[in-house]
């Protein structure tokens, strides 16, 4: 029985490293049962000849063993269970996502609260942040502002987070990247509701020092 791929390429990836069938061509294969028996080392066509009696399949499970290791099994049933496992895989990955949040040499305080508070909101919530100072024109010439500000943030927010990357330049933009330390989600809640209240009662207009 051979296998049945659809015209779309579903499956173009795993027919790509797995050979199957006639497609296996070596002059001689270790042959492994449906059963896990051991058939012993025979040619293609005989082993193939063996799994279409049993309306099953030939495939190359170990190509770099001398010789290569084929199956009898159902080859669709088989490609179902890796795809399966690779869904799986994917999705014990904890994939990290990084929020960008600006400032400007001349951020005012009630601005600088609210990205901070945002930044603890993001860290709480388990993503990495990059703090970024951007300079334009005569700002370049007080970068120290802007260290100034990733320093005080570092600070502010060591509570909720760590320093991944120390501060570095790019052009006009000053950034630090900032990870998540590990919080539930019930403590992350109680240790941000202090810092909001606090933000609401800085008054507009003062500069960052």
């Amino acid at each position: 029985m051979r296998p049945l791929v659809d015209g779309g390429g579903r499956y173009d990836t795993i027919e790509k490293k797995l050979r199957v069938n006639e497609k296996i061509r070596t002059r001689e294969v270790r042959v492994i049962g449906q059963d896990g028996a051991q058939l012993g080392i025979m040619s293609p066509d005989q082993a193939l000849r063996i799994a279409q009696e049993g309306g099953l399949d030939l495939v190359e499970v170990s190509p770099d063993a001398v010789p290569p290791v084929c199956r009898i099994l159902d080859y669709g049933k088989y490609r179902y269970q890796l795809n399966k496992k690779a869904q799986e895989a994917k999705k014990k990955q904890k994939v990290i996502q990084v929020k960008e949040v600006k400032f400007r040499p001349k951020t005012d305080e009630h601005d600088y609260e609210f990205k901070k508070n945002n930044i603890i909101r993001f860290l709480n919530k388990g993503k990495k942040v990059k703090a970024t100072v951007i300079f334009r024109g005569r700002e370049n010439m007080h970068r120290d502002i802007g260290y100034k500000i990733l320093g005080r943030l570092r600070q502010e927010v060591g509570e909720f987070g760590v320093v991944e990357t120390e501060p570095r330049q790019e052009g006009p933009f000053l950034d630090m990247i900032l990870a998540p330390k590990k919080w539930s989600g019930q403590a992350a809640a109680s240790a941000a509701a202090p810092t909001a209240g606090a933000a609401g009662k800085v008054s507009p207009g003062r500069r960052v020092t």
